[in-house]
């Protein structure tokens, strides 16, 4: 059965897994829904299955390796692998070190920004884009929900210059070619005061890592 994520992708979860082995659940944010679940569409992966945790856990990153291990123990039992599909997202390394005490995989990289590029390719850029802000399709559709308000830019704009001032443009990293989020994320750049860049990621070392996964389940 196809998943549709809500909008702000808090909680997308298919049914327990059907008898048989090969089963592999993604535990993963709720920014990368709409992502993973292109990914599962356009390779036909229905031996995994998706639970994503609440996306807003980045305002609280010292929560999320809490949360990914209670999710783990909640249902691992009903599949022969889990994986997790979280970068260290802030955490500091906790997170990588309680997937290695529940022994359980999870996407490499520092966050998602730099998975999308390439993990290479984004650290090849690091020391010419310390200034550089970016969003990803998520954030660009959820702007207002986690950059702008979070950050009290509704309710006192000029706090733009002190959180953005040694800033110098925003770099939209997209996933899919949507004319409509190209143009909104201009907009946010316009909002911040920055300059823009689009850059056609795609799914980066997110697509290389599920199938990675995906395959080793397949595999005789």
């Amino acid at each position: 059965m196809a998943l549709t994520p809500p909008d702000d992708a808090t909680l997308t979860i298919s049914g327990l897994p059907p008898e048989g082995a090969g089963r592999i659940l993604l535990i993963a944010c709720g920014a990368l829904a709409h992502e993973i679940l292109a990914l599962k569409r356009i390779n036909h992966w229905s031996h995994l299955d998706l639970q994503c945790l609440p996306a807003n856990l980045h305002l609280w990153p010292d929560r999320i390796p809490a949360a990914v291990e209670q999710a783990v123990t909640d249902h691992r039992a009903n599949y022969d692998r889990v994986f997790i599909v979280y970068a260290d997202c802030g955490t500091g390394g906790l997170l990588q070190a309680k997937c290695a005490e529940l022994g359980v995989q999870m996407v490499e990289g520092p966050h998602c920004y730099s998975f999308f590029e390439g993990n290479a390719a984004f650290a090849a850029k690091a020391e010419d884009e310390f200034t550089a802000f970016y969003l990803t399709d998520f954030l660009v559709r959820q702007f207002d929900a986690f950059v702008w308000r979070p950050m009290g830019l509704d309710r006192h704009p000029e706090l733009r210059d002190m959180y953005f001032g040694n800033y110098t443009k925003l770099v939209y990293q997209a996933q899919t070619n949507d004319p409509a989020l190209d143009a909104k994320a201009a907009d946010c750049a316009k909002r911040l005061n920055l300059a823009y860049e689009r850059r056609y990621t795609g799914y980066g070392d997110l697509a290389t890592a599920l199938t990675q996964v995906a395959a080793r389940a397949t595999a005789p």
